[in-house]
Formats: structure tokens, C-alpha cells, sequence
């Protein structure tokens, strides 16, 4: 399968580029091996043409085209273009591929996307990190130096006239991976579709991080196996790999997007941001998300969503015990529900989030009364969420309007309470972390200090250990004014009472979510409600007659 890569170049010296093409250099550092004598070696194998110029004199040519046309003078303007075309290593074994037949590809290749540029085509045969592929490298000038004929893939007229610098655009790149897709299957060689996005997206840039961090990683390795210690980690693993092995392991488990968020942040500590319906996910390590998009189409909005659907339908389907599934299945009336709110754990109760969603006013909505084809939409939309919510009525068992109204309100006091009780815990732990970091400051200098308390020259030793005095002296203090009996506590209860309280936060924090859940889900139904009996305000006289709606 061949591949095409682009590089850009603000190098002024273009013999650079040739020395590149023509000698060996390290592929992880990108700088000439020398040999014993401090020289250059040249490649084993390597073919080398020039178009539109000669190969040897590339740099003196470009620079003189350069003058002329008084272009590519200044430090931060791109002067030439990379491209590089890498083909399958089973190209050469299976296809028959060789270095002189790629070289004419590539020339042909050149010559063919590049028309008017002065052009270096080398073929190189050893392959990247001694795989052994066959690639081209195509270095053009970015400044053209021929008046050609204007083609399709050139956006502007300047683009086929002399003088002008070449223009990368995206219609251009999908032009070129076409070029190279074509130009494959017609020698029958190994080809992938380059214009559908990759579905795990490794950039060059992620693939150098991750050799540089795996050969720190064995350094560090061989010194601790060395020690006949057996290390804890082989394998080294950048950010954006850490982030596609959790999302397909909270993926393949996942039934809807907040069982997907609740795994990503409990199991791997991974925030799952939505801007526009675009996944992003914020590394735990990391102040900035990467995009979905960056990662791969596995690792996007709408891939994701499609394999909640199956898993969903899978899990039914694994469900042989009809009566089993009837009894997981069935909604919890409305006394079940008012009476399980009062007495018991919120989290011990059946809740099923669903899919509501408020009934659009048609009389407020500018943009429904600028389009009628969108009125038309928003009207069958509305009809569909009437019906679900007079069917999530008739399921709970919500016979009046009165009762989805106390239902709510009972709801919004138990969110109220849930949220007291996380605030209350998130403040007391915050002042065991205090007393922890104090306790800890206290221990640290507390040998100081009485060395102090014995010294003979107290204002001598003071002024030679000030800060460490002054640490112990404010810990103390704090922690004196803090205790009620006058007694220090000791580092273990202070941790252990630290992870009580950290069990007891991810309780509530479940609690006041399925409040809140359940609170926003009611209120839906309510304005629905209201919505379908004609009542222009949510809030209804306390002395309102009932009105039947099931």
C-alpha cells in the first residue's frame, strides 16, 4: 500500500536536501552518520534525477531562480516542498517492484502534479527502519520556474505561471493521494483508499514521540534488569495511544453516552467534552482535549454512538430468561417512585434515563416562522415527543397533572439535600488535606526544632535554620488551633479518615447525579404536559381541578 507524505521546508540552503538524498543520516535524530575519518557516507543504493534542472546543481539553480523573481528571501517563507511516496514492502517480493522502475514512477509522478518546478526525484531501496519498502523522495522548489498549461487540480490562474510559488490546497492533496492511487493499481501494486480518514490516526509526529519515549524506556530498563530488578513497564505509550486503548476498552462495554462518560472518568480518568456534537477527550494529565477526529473515525461521535446501538441490541439478544428481562425491564410506578425517593438510596433505584426531549413553541421560534419547510419538520418532531411523553405517563403511572407536580417538587428538594451532603463532604475533606499537608510539615521539621529548643545560641541556630522554624512553628499552630482536645492527630487516622470520606463523596456524587437526572427528566414531562393540556405557564393555581391525561 503506498502512501504519500508531505513535508515543507524554510531552509535556505537547498544542498541540504541533496546531502539528505545522497548520504546515510540517523532516523531518529535526522543528522549525517560520519564515518572514523569524520565524513559522510553515502547510501548503499539510491537513484537520483533532476527535472527542469540538474541533480547536482539543484541548490545553485533554485537559488539563482530565487533572485531572479526576488522570492523565497525571506527567513520564514517555505521554500521548497517534500513529498514523499512510500510503497509496500511486499511490493518488491510479490509485485517484482524495483528501485530503477520506482525511480521512473516517480519521475513520470513528478513531472505529471509538479509541471514547471525545478524537481529532485531519488528512489532510496533500503526502506524506513530496515523495512526494506521501496520510497520516493520529490523535492521541488516551491517557486516555479516554467510557464505550464493551467490543469484541473490548479485553483488559480497564477498557479501555472513562472514565478509563482506553489500552492498547497486541500482539493490539490486529494488530487495528489488520487494520482498515487491510480498510479498503483495500474501497476498492480498494493493499494488502501488514502482519501477515507484512517480509523486510527497515527501522525508523524506521534510516531517519533513514541520511538523516542520506547528507546528512553529500554535505557531505563536494561539499567534496572541490570540491578536484577524486573521492570514494571516494557512498553511505552504516548498520550494519544493511552487515550484509543480506553476508549474502545469503555466502548466495547458502553450501552449510551453517559455509561460511555461515567467509565472514561471513574476507570481512566479521561473528561469527555461534546462542542457541537464533536467528541473531544481531555487526557488526565493534559490542561488541552485532543479531538476524536485526531485519534481516528473509531474514536468519533458517530461511529461511537452507531456501537452503543449494538451494544445495546447484543446485550437483549444474550437475555434467554423472558421473565428475567420483564422484571429489569419494568418501570416503577409512581408510588414506587415517591416512596423510594423519601426512604431509600436513590442508586438502589431502577432509573432509566430517557431520550425526552421539550416540545418546540412553534409561535416562538423565529426560525420556524421564517421556514415552513422547517415548521413542517419541527411540527412531526413535536407529535413524536407528545406521544413518548404521554406513553412515559401511562408507564409511571401518573393519572394527574397534580402528581407529576409533587413528584417534581419532592424531586428538586431530594437534588437540594443530595447536594448539601457533597458539599459538606468536598469541605470537610478539604480540611483533611489540610491538616495532612500541615501534619506532614510538622513531622518534617519537628527534629529541627529541637535542636533549637537545646541549642545554647538560640539566635544563631534560628538565624541559620529560619525557614525550617518558621514551617514548624505555623504547622504547629495550625493544628493546635484546629484540635479540640489540644492533641496533635496522628498521619494514619488523618488518611484514614481522608479515604472514608473519599468513598463517602463518590457515594453522594452518584446520588446528587441521579437527582439531578431524574429532576431534569420530570421537568421535561411537566412542560410537555403542559404543552399538550394548552397551559401557557409550567406552574399551575394550587386549587386546580384534576385533569385526567392518561
Amino acid at each position: 500500500m503506498a502512501i504519500l507524505k508531505h513535508i515543507t521546508s524554510k531552509n535556505a540552503d537547498y544542498g541540504e536536501a541533496q546531502r539528505y538524498l545522497n548520504f546515510q543520516h540517523d532516523e531518529s535524530t535526522g543528522k549525517p552518520i560520519l564515518d572514523e575519518n569524520g565524513k559522510m557516507i553515502l547510501r548503499d543504493e539510491y537513484c537520483m534525477d533532476g527535472i527542469n534542472c540538474d541533480p547536482f546543481t539543484f541548490d545553485v539553480e533554485c537559488n539563482e531562480l530565487n533572485a531572479h523573481y526576488h522570492k523565497n528571501q525571506n527567513y520564514d517563507e517555505i521554500k521548497s516542498h517534500h513529498y514523499i511516496i512510500s510503497f509496500d514492502p511486499k511490493d518488491r517480493d510479490e509485485k517484482g517492484l524495483t528501485g530503477e522502475r520506482a525511480q521512473q514512477l516517480g519521475l513520470e509522478y513528478a513531472e505529471k502534479n509538479f509541471p514547471g518546478h525545478q524537481a529532485l526525484v531519488c528512489t532510496h531501496t533500503d526502506g524506513h527502519n530496515g523495512s526494506g519498502n521501496i520510497h520516493i523522495h520529490i523535492v521541488i522548489n516551491s517557486l516555479r520556474k516554467f510557464d505550464v498549461e493551467r490543469q484541473d487540480f490548479m485553483e488559480r490562474p497564477c498557479d501555472s505561471r513562472a514565478g509563482n510559488k506553489h500552492h498547497l490546497t486541500k482539493k490539490y492533496l486529494v488530487h495528489l493521494k488520487q494520482s498515487v492511487m491510480n498510479m498503483c493499481h495500474r501497476e498492480n501494486l498494493y493499494q488502501v483508499d488514502l482519501l477515507t480518514p484512517a480509523k486510527r490516526k497515527i501522525t508523524e509526529k506521534e510516531y517519533w514521540a513514541n520511538r523516542r519515549g520506547q528507546k528512553k524506556l529500554d535505557e531505563r530498563n536494561s539499567h534496572i534488569i541490570a540491578d536484577g530488578i524486573t521492570p514494571r513497564k516494557t512498553k511505552f505509550q504516548t498520550e494519544k495511544d493511552y487515550l484509543r486503548i480506553s476508549i474502545e476498552d469503555a466502548a466495547r462495554s458502553a450501552c449510551n453516552l453517559q455509561e460511555f462518560q461515567k467509565i472514561l472518568s471513574t476507570k481512566f480518568k479521561i473528561t469527555l467534552k461534546i462542542s457541537r456534537g464533536r467528541f473531544s477527550y481531555l487526557h488526565p494529565e493534559r490542561n488541552k482535549p485532543i479531538t476524536g477526529r485526531s485519534l481516528g473515525t473509531l474514536y468519533e461521535n458517530e461511529y461511537l454512538l452507531n456501537l452503543f446501538e449494538k451494544n445495546v441490541l447484543i446485550k437483549e439478544s444474550n437475555k434467554n430468561d423472558s421473565e428475567n428481562r420483564e422484571d429489569t425491564q419494568k418501570p416503577i410506578t409512581s408510588a414506587e417512585r415517591n416512596s423510594g425517593f423519601k426512604d431509600a438510596d436513590p442508586i438502589a433505584i431502577i432509573f432509566i434515563k430517557s431520550d425526552l426531549r421539550l416540545i418546540l413553541d412553534l409561535q416562538q421560534s423565529i426560525k420556524t416562522q421564517q421556514s415552513q419547510a422547517y415548521a413542517q419538520k419541527v411540527k412531526l418532531s413535536n407529535l413524536k415527543e407528545m406521544a413518548k411523553t404521554i406513553s412515559y405517563v401511562q408507564e409511571h403511572g401518573y393519572n394527574t397533572k397534580e402528581k407529576i407536580d409533587q413528584t417534581l417538587i419532592e424531586a428538586k428538594e431530594q437534588t437540594s439535600i443530595a447536594r448539601k451532603a457533597l458539599k459538606s463532604t468536598e469541605n470537610r475533606l478539604r480540611e483533611i488535606n489540610e491538616q495532612i499537608h500541615y501534619t506532614g510539615q510538622y513531622l518534617a521539621n519537628k527534629s529541627v526544632y529541637f535542636e533549637f529548643c537545646k541549642s545554647k545560641n538560640k539566635g544563631k541556630f534560628r538565624q541559620e535554620h529560619s525557614a525550617e522554624i518558621k514551617l514548624y512553628e505555623t504547622a504547629a499552630k495550625f493544628l493546635k488551633d484546629k484540635s479540640s482536645d489540644g492533641k496533635l492527630p496522628s498521619m494514619k487516622y488523618l488518611k484514614e479518615e481522608k479515604g472514608k470520606l473519599l468513598a463517602q463523596k463518590k457515594r453522594q456524587q452518584e446520588k446528587y447525579q441521579y437527582c439531578r437526572d431524574f429532576q431534569k427528566e420530570l421537568h421535561t414531562v411537566c412542560s410537555n404536559v403542559d404543552t399538550i393540556l394548552g397551559n401557557p405557564h409550567p406552574k399551575q393555581p394550587k386549587q386546580q381541578k384534576k385533569q385526567d391525561i392518561s
